[in-house]
């Protein structure tokens, strides 16, 4: 009689051999369905004879991803059998078909204890393997005795499996840590590799779940383990143990991580450890994959330990041997440790620097990442400028994808380390010329405030630029800061003034310098920013070359009818000033005032701290030139500057002193628009009508008294005005439009004070607002956080008229008696809450109250009187070395706050 292929006596091998005869997924899910059915309708008929049979189909379905929990109660049943090999299947099962979520596991406690107490040892093994395996913690604790007594068996591998059945349990129930401490020490004593390694995975867990099992481990292991090393890295060939010549790595490596966690923090158990890691490190072969992993683990638990510096030494020359392997996979990881190596020893580290130089320049993209993170690191103020020039010269080669990350940190590095201002100049304009693409705004927004700065530099600057201009035009970057140093020092560039002893002269001319601004006018069609610097900068050598001023008016005449309505304003009303306006020209035309470097810089540092929507945690790192984090942001001013387009909600303030007339007349020529400022004091309408006259503009906007940003007009106390420009401005470049007017050419012929905030420079250097004083209202302060280590006062104030923003100014002091060190605050508030923290005084909070870290912050509550302020900080700092972090929330702000 035939046997249905489909019922349930079908062999294991035969529905296998079905299933993969299938074309298509509807015919497997065919074949299953029809399996299933037989399985179900033998399972229902009670048909133990061939019950193992159709849970080994069934395990394979399972691993098909076919559900398979009819069968379940079939594995509690073949587990209840007596038979070696009716277990075997059903446990099996067991582990693949539940889990320790299934409340039908409950029901096979009692079987795994029974078999846990059966004479048969590979019985008591299949009942450790699952219980090591779906191990809930409720089994844990009903089951636990059980394995501490096998834990004690004579058998070699019953132990191996009761001690890899104790880690599941101690993970389950780490309560039950401390009965395992005494039998896991005592594994240690073991020859079996097998049970050794087990034991050794033992006491990690151990050492994780409990600081009581660790101490114990220290005080009654550390011996042990320095046995078992000793033991395997001097033993003979062992054909059973043997992996490419290396005695047991396996064995090795877990002995090695269990020793970094003992190790750590404890100068008694590494002075211990000393000798037999030294001994690992120097006589395992680095010629086999299996050496490198030892050596890799030897190193890691070198650094992780009280290691001497001799050993760390020795460790970090193991890493330099790995970044010369041919192996991208070892060069990686010994990179990812000397990252963390150099905070230890960067003498040590720096001896490789040749080496990790090389690695920048790998054709493995990751392996190139990485160098170049850590060259970042070694870079200090004895090294910088080789380093920079091996950077700087395989810039000139790199892939293009690589290009944004190296020039970042050329970049960064030489902003961080310059100590004078030519070296800083030249490595920038090298990279400018060479991946002036990549270049970040903020970077050359930053070259140019250093060059206003450089009075003495600014011939050569402006030199520099117009030859490296000749020969990488095509670099956007490079022509930007050339353009404006153009605009800025034309006559410096043709008459050769500030040369340097070691620079030769050069020959350009009038119309050369027009030409190179010309070029960057027609190259970069699309690009409104350049297209916007080129027009001011001819508009400025109107006035410097006057001789050039009609072929000027003729390119700027070329964009009038420019689709870019930003580029067709001012075409018009540049061509205005070149044509009708020259009485006024040269004055209006000077030079930028010199730009406020620190300024500008702690702006920059601050630029990236936006307002935090939910809570997410917002940290302030100071960055820049140098910038320490003790310099103090200046006080936010209701000013928008032509870069900082993003505030979107940027109030408009009014000053209650009368201010120069011509602000309106001086926003029309910077083409921002009408805005509709609100009149403050008493404006001098009869000099803004003789303006808007002489240009033709039509009548006079409403006045404010505060005339237009970029534009510094020098009054008898000589102080610099600003005012809010149209949020929706299309003038996103750092640069002067007109110069700035001098009080020699007055065009009403009256001198007024200015009493208003300093002027926005207009490379995003914000000055601060000026505050009157005795008008804030104080609230009591408050203790916002306080533990054992550290207290957190805020002072609060209100200003006037404005209950919705509030100042504070947090102090931290330290209530310990170790510094603490990298302090960083970080608060996070609600999404109606808009957060803006400024840099702290400093980073470091001395010991025992003996000083404190100052840091303000402002908030603004769009739901003032429905919604109290609520707040969460975050305190990051290390003490010795060791990191640390406490948060806490603040709910206690006084009622009106």
């Amino acid at each position: 009689m035939a046997l249905n292929p489909f019922s349930s006596g079908t062999r294991l091998r035969d529905m296998i051999r079905a299933i993969r005869a299938c074309k298509t997924a509807a015919e497997e899910r065919a074949v299953v369905r029809r399996e299933c059915a037989a399985i179900r309708a033998a399972i229902s008929g009670d048909g133990q004879d061939l019950r193992h049979r159709n849970m080994a189909k069934l395990m394979f379905i399972h691993m098909l991803g076919y559900p398979t929990h009819f069968g379940q109660m079939e594995c509690l049943k073949l587990i209840a059998a007596v038979g070696y090999p009716e277990k075997r299947i059903g446990y099996l099962g067991l582990m693949l078909l539940l889990d320790e979520r299934q409340e039908v596991l409950m029901l096979v406690t009692n079987s795994l204890k029974q078999d846990l107490n059966h004479s048969n040892q590979f019985i008591v093994g299949l009942a450790l393997c699952a219980l090591g395996n779906i191990c809930s913690a409720e089994m844990a604790r009903d089951l636990a005795p059980e394995v501490e007594r096998l834990m004690r068996s004579r058998d070699a591998n019953t132990k191996k499996k009761a001690a890899l059945c104790s880690v599941r349990i101690v993970r389950k129930v780490p309560d039950l840590a401390e009965n395992f401490m005494g039998l896991a020490a005592s594994l240690l004593k073991e020859k079996h590799h097998g049970v050794l390694i087990s034991a050794v995975q033992l006491c990690t867990e151990l050492c994780k779940a409990s600081k009581d099992a660790l101490e114990y481990l220290r005080k009654n292991c550390i011996e042990g383990l320095v046995r078992i090393l000793r033991d395997v890295s001097n033993s003979s060939y062992a054909p059973e143990y043997d992996v490419a010549g290396i005695s047991d790595p396996f064995l090795h490596i877990r002995v090695l991580k269990l020793m970094r966690m003992l190790g750590q923090g404890d100068a008694d158990c590494s002075d211990y450890m000393n000798d037999i890691l030294a001994q690992v490190a120097t006589k395992t072969e680095s010629n086999k994959n299996a050496g490198n992993a030892i050596l890799y683990e030897c190193v890691e638990t070198i650094m992780g330990i009280e290691a001497t510096s001799g050993l760390r030494v020795l460790a970090i020359n193991i890493l330099g041997r790995f970044l010369s392997n041919r192996d991208n996979n070892i060069r990686y990881v010994a990179l990812n440790i000397l990252m963390r190596a150099i905070t230890v020893d960067t003498q040590a580290v720096q001896r490789h620097r040749v080496t990790i130089l090389e690695c920048v320049k790998d054709a493995d993209a990751s392996i190139r990442k990485r160098a170049l993170e850590l060259v970042y690191l070694l870079v200090n103020d004895t090294n910088v400028k080789p380093l920079t020039k091996e950077l700087v010269d395989y810039l000139q080669v790199a892939d293009p994808d690589f290009k944004e990350d190296l020039t970042a940190k050329i970049c960064s590095i030489a902003e961080k380390f310059s100590q004078e201002k030519l070296w800083y100049l030249d490595q920038m304009f090298k990279v400018l010329s060479l991946a002036g693409n990549h270049v970040k705004d903020d970077v050359w927004h930053a070259l140019i405030v250093v060059i206003s700065n450089a009075s003495e530099l600014q011939g050569y600057s402006v030199r520099s630029l117009y030859t490296a201009l000749q020969a990488y035009s095509e670099q956007g970057s490079l022509l930007r800061v050339a353009v404006w140093c153009i605009g800025e020092y034309g006559e410096m560039l043709v008459n050769n003034v500030g040369m340097l002893e070691a620079e030769g002269p050069i020959t350009v001319t009038e119309s050369d310098a027009v030409d190179a601004v010309e070029l960057g006018l027609n190259r970069y069609a699309a690009d409104v920013t350049t297209r916007s610097m080129c027009l001011v900068a001819l508009l400025k050598l109107s006035s410097r070359f006057p001789s050039m001023s009609e072929r000027i008016k003729q390119i700027v005449a070329q964009n009038k009818e420019n689709m870019v309505l930003e580029l067709q304003q001012r075409s018009i009303e540049f061509g205005s000033i070149i044509q009708r306006h020259q009485s006024i020209r040269s004055s209006l035309l000077e030079r930028m005032p010199v730009l406020d470097e620190a300024t500008y810089l702690v702006k920059r540092a601050s630029a990236t701290q936006a307002t935090i929507p939910a809570y997410k945690p917002a940290a302030v790192t100071p960055g820049g030139l140098k910038l320490p984090n003790g310099v103090a942001k200046p006080a936010a001013a209701p000013l928008v500057d032509l870069l900082d387009l993003s505030s979107d909600d940027a109030p408009v303030t009014t000053t209650a002193s009368a201010t120069a007339a011509p602000s309106d007349f001086l926003q029309d020529l910077l083409g921002i628009g009408g805005t509709n400022l609100s009149t403050a004091g008493a404006p001098s309408s009869a000099s803004t009508d003789i303006l808007m006259d002489l240009l033709s503009m039509g009548s006079s906007p409403s006045q404010n008294g505060l005339p237009a940003p970029g534009l510094s007009f020098p009054a008898q106390e000589k102080k610099p005005v600003s005012a809010t420009p149209q949020v929706g401005s299309l003038v996103p470049e750092p640069m002067d439009l007109l110069g700035s007017l001098s009080s020699s050419a007055s065009i009403s012929g009256t001198k007024s004070t200015i009493a208003a905030p300093q002027a926005v420079d207009l490379l995003d250097s914000l000055s601060p607002s000026t505050s009157v004083s005795g008008l804030e209202d104080t609230r009591p302060s408050i203790t916002a956080f306080q533990s054992a280590t550290l207290k957190i006062t805020f002072d609060i104030r209100k200003q006037p008229g404005k209950p919705q923003e509030t100042t504070i100014h947090a102090t931290f002091t330290n209530l310990t008696s170790s510094n603490y060190t990298d302090f960083i605050f970080q608060a996070a508030v609600p999404k109606f809450i808009q957060l803006r923290l400024d840099p702290a005084s400093g980073n470091i909070v001395p010991a025992n109250g003996k000083g404190s870290v100052t840091q303000g912050f402002s908030v603004t509550n769009n739901q003032h009187g429905q919604k109290p302020l609520a707040m969460r900080i975050r305190m990051s700092y290390k003490v010795n070395g060791e990191d640390r972090l406490e948060q806490g929330q603040v709910s206690n702000f006084p009622p009106g706050v």
